[in-house]
């Protein structure tokens, strides 16, 4: 069982009782955007592994309170309860367009107030979209460098798509669902283990 990817609320227990916490952290200014297109593929291709349930955390919405924080003790509260969401994740997933060849600033900024060890040992998901295949680097030069200083778990497979992939927002290149796929047989066994009662 799976559910859409909300816009902030809580996990709730699936029917059969358990759950994977999936926290979508996306980059994107934009709601409806070719990141989220990517990303709505990945929870179809989780859905066939483990039963979850999703929440979204769009930086570019969380307002004031995060843009014009310096440390974790200047955000409001909403802003603190994103950051614990994303903190308490069984799975993570990291999504971004690609930004003048790295990830865009407000993305960077929301890490910036992670604490440093909160994401040690977690499964980590890298997603990315772009213009062309050349930006694809940029999960392995900039994204995957950041988790690894939290000592998170990346998923060994990254994703990126490119513009020519979509039509409008929605994925149509098969090697990009199979590569979707693909990352996320990797790491099965990993997310199966981490599906805990609701």
């Amino acid at each position: 069982m799976t559910a859409p990817v909300l816009d902030g609320a809580a996990p709730a227990a699936s029917a059969a009782g358990t759950v994977l916490r999936v926290v979508v952290v996306n980059g994107s200014p934009n709601q409806q955007s070719k990141t989220m297109g990517l990303v709505d593929v990945i929870l179809s291709a989780l859905g066939e592994i483990v039963p979850f349930e999703a929440s979204r955390i769009d930086v570019y919405r969380l307002g004031p309170g995060f843009t014009g924080a310096t440390g974790r003790d200047d955000v409001t509260e909403e802003v603190e309860a994103a950051l614990q969401r994303a903190e308490q994740a069984d799975l993570l997933i990291a999504a971004t367009p690609v930004s003048h060849g790295s990830y865009p600033g407000m993305f960077k900024h929301f890490f910036d107030l992670v604490g440093q060890y909160a994401l040690t040992n977690k499964l980590v998901l890298l997603a990315a979209t772009g213009g062309g295949d050349r930006h694809a680097l940029m999960l392995e030069h900039a994204m995957r460098p950041l988790f690894g200083f939290f000592q998170a778990l990346t998923v060994p497979v990254a994703i990126f798509a490119s513009a020519g992939d979509f039509d409008g927002t929605v994925l149509l290149n098969p090697r990009v669902h199979g590569r979707t796929q693909m990352a996320l047989a990797d790491v099965a066994g990993l997310l199966k283990a981490r599906v805990h009662p609701g």
